[in-house]
Order: structure tokens, then C-alpha cells, then sequence
């Protein structure tokens, strides 16, 4: 028996619904988007079978949306597999991040991967337990896998009848849901700061770029404060875990 693996706690039951309600809430207000992918996707050319595959493998929303609009523009395969690689970098990154937190092993990482995206690991990370931070993970990315893809079907079956997705609300869903789950992280001056200047350069930048540019953007804001120099006490060690930090020894 290897004594070296790390357990984390079971979760309390209210706790646990708690964080599936979240999982859930966000799931719907993103999956439900998905109805107007599958539509502008049919729109743009692509039948019915094409557009259901994009959103089962490739399954990223700013990225299907480039490829859309690059063969809605009469783009070359190519251009699309680009631009949409480039948007999807930002999963990669997040990758980093989820690994840490989810320690899979083994085939269990290829839906880990497959479900390491923006809502997925937002919920997570807003988790202050490891065991809900993992529960966050896997609710919130099969809820949003399952509900963006049946979504995405009724877009492309039905996407005539139901007219400008746009109109029912539904592209503010998402972004809806990412406010609700920032705003608590929001607690010192600090990240305040970072969620304002990253906000202005998202609203400048949108107009002049195609979805999911503007998110790379701002990012670089959190980069670039990550770089500046703090005045506060830096913490070495993960607070997650046992702390492995030198004790202090009181003055002679």
C-alpha cells in the first residue's frame, strides 16, 4: 500500500449539493448556447453530422465558433485548424492549472483533458476544498459537455424555426455565469484592480476581434501583474497543502 497518496476528504452532503448546484446552473447557462452554434453552423454550410462532431471532439465554443466563421467566409481548412488551435491554447494553459488540483492518472486523462475548459476549471479553482474543487471539475465539465451538445443538435435541426439565438438571452448566459463565479474572488484591492483593467481591455478590444481573441487579451493583464512587484509577504508553498514552510525561531 503506497502511504504516500493523498486522499481528499469526503464532502459533507450539503456541501456537495451546494457545489452541484453550481456545477448544474453553470452547465445550463452555457450549454444552452450551444443552440446557436448548431444553427450559425448549418448556416455557414456544414451539415448536421459535421456540426455534431464539432462539438463532441473538439468542444471548445470560441474555437468552434472561428471555424465557423472561417468556412462561413469562404476560409480554407487550414485558416480554420488555426485560428481555432490559437483560441484553444488558453485550454492548454488551464491544463497546467487542473493537473495539479485533479491528480488523474492513467486513461482517466483523456476526459480530463476533454473537459478541462474556461467553466470547468473556473468552478473549480472557486472551490476552497480539494475534494469539491475536484467534484466542481467533473460536474461542471459533464454538465456542460452534455448540455452544449444536445444543444447544438437541436440548433442545427431546428435553428430556421427558432430565428436569432441572440434574441432569447442566451449569448449573455455565459458571461452571466462567469460574473457570478468571479465576483466572490473579487476581495482585495489587488484583484479588483486586475478584473477592472482586464474588463477594459476585453470591451476595447471585442469589437476589432473574433471570439475568444479578447479573452487572450485580457489575460495579460493578470500576467502582467503577476510580474510586478508585490509589497505584500509572498507565500512559497501551496496553502492546499501540508505546509512545508521553515518555522520561525524566536529571537535570542
Amino acid at each position: 500500500m503506497n502511504t504516500n497518496t493523498v486522499h481528499a476528504p469526503r464532502l459533507a452532503d450539503q456541501r456537495r449539493k451546494e457545489v452541484l448546484r453550481q456545477c448544474l446552473s453553470v452547465g445550463i447557462a452555457t450549454g444552452a448556447y450551444g443552440i446557436s452554434f448548431g444553427a450559425l453552423s448549418v448556416a455557414a454550410g456544414l451539415n448536421i453530422w459535421q456540426t455534431i462532431a464539432l462539438s463532441a471532439l473538439l468542444f471548445s465554443g470560441a474555437s468552434q465558433f472561428a471555424v465557423v466563421g472561417v468556412v462561413a467566409a469562404g476560409g480554407a481548412g487550414a485558416a480554420a485548424v488555426a485560428t481555432s488551435s490559437l483560441l484553444g491554447m488558453r485550454n492548454g494553459l488551464y491544463g497546467l492549472q487542473m493537473s495539479r488540483l485533479l491528480k488523474v492518472r492513467g486513461l482517466r486523462r483523456v476526459p480530463a483533458a476533454q473537459l478541462t475548459i474556461d467553466e470547468s476549471t473556473a468552478v473549480a479553482i472557486g472551490q476552497p476544498e480539494q475534494a469539491a474543487q475536484q467534484l466542481g471539475f467533473w460536474g461542471t465539465g459533464i454538465a456542460v459537455y452534455v448540455l452544449w451538445n444536445l444543444s447544438t443538435i437541436l440548433g442545427a435541426v431546428v435553428g430556421d424555426a427558432l430565428g436569432d439565438p441572440k434574441r432569447y438571452g442566451l449569448d449573455a448566459a455565459a458571461p452571466a455565469a462567469f460574473c457570478a463565479l468571479l465576483w466572490p474572488r473579487l476581495k482585495s484591492g489587488d484583484t479588483r484592480a486586475v478584473a477592472a483593467v482586464a474588463a477594459v481591455i476585453a470591451l476595447v478590444v471585442a469589437p476589432h476581434a473574433s471570439a475568444g481573441i479578447p479573452v487572450l487579451v485580457a489575460a495579460l493583464a493578470a500576467i502582467v501583474a503577476g510580474l510586478l512587484p508585490s509589497g505584500g509577504p509572498r507565500v512559497p508553498y501551496d496553502l492546499d497543502e501540508p505546509s512545508t514552510a521553515p518555522e520561525e525561531k524566536p529571537p535570542i
